[in-house]
C-alpha cells in the first residue's frame, strides 16, 4: 500500500485546490503550494515548447539527432521568451508576428518563382 499526503491549498477567496503527493517530506501547505507553482512553470514551458517550436514533430530515429532537435527547439523557445519579455508581448504573439512578417515578405518578393503553363 502506498502512502500519500493531501493538502488543501486556498487559491483565492472563491477557490480551493486539493493537492495529493507521494512526497512524504512535504509537511506544509505553503511548501506544497510553492512546489505546485514550480510544476506549473514546467507544464507551461512544455506546452509552449511543443506548440511554438515544433518539438514533437521530429521523426528521427537516431537518438543524437533527436537530442539535437530538442536542443534547437529549446534555443528557439529561449529566444522567443527573451523577445517576449523585452517587448511585453506573449510568446504566441511573437511567433505569429514572425510568420506574418515572413508571409508579407514572400508575397512582395517571392524566393521561389511559380511558373504556370
Amino acid at each position: 500500500m502506498h502512502k500519500v499526503k493531501m493538502f488543501r491549498v486556498v487559491v483565492s477567496t472563491h477557490r480551493t485546490d486539493f493537492v495529493v503527493t507521494n512526497d512524504l517530506s512535504q509537511d506544509t501547505t505553503s511548501g506544497t503550494h510553492q512546489v505546485c507553482g514550480w510544476r506549473w512553470k514546467v507544464e507551461q514551458f512544455h506546452r509552449e515548447a511543443k506548440q511554438l517550436t515544433g518539438l514533437e514533430k521530429c521523426q528521427c530515429r537516431n537518438a543524437r539527432i533527436q537530442r539535437n532537435h530538442i536542443a534547437c527547439a529549446f534555443l528557439v523557445w529561449t529566444r522567443l521568451a527573451q523577445i517576449a519579455r523585452s517587448t511585453g508581448k506573449t510568446l504566441y504573439r511573437i511567433k505569429r508576428g514572425l510568420l506574418d512578417d515572413y508571409l508579407c515578405q514572400q508575397l512582395k518578393k517571392p524566393t521561389i518563382i511559380m511558373l504556370f503553363a
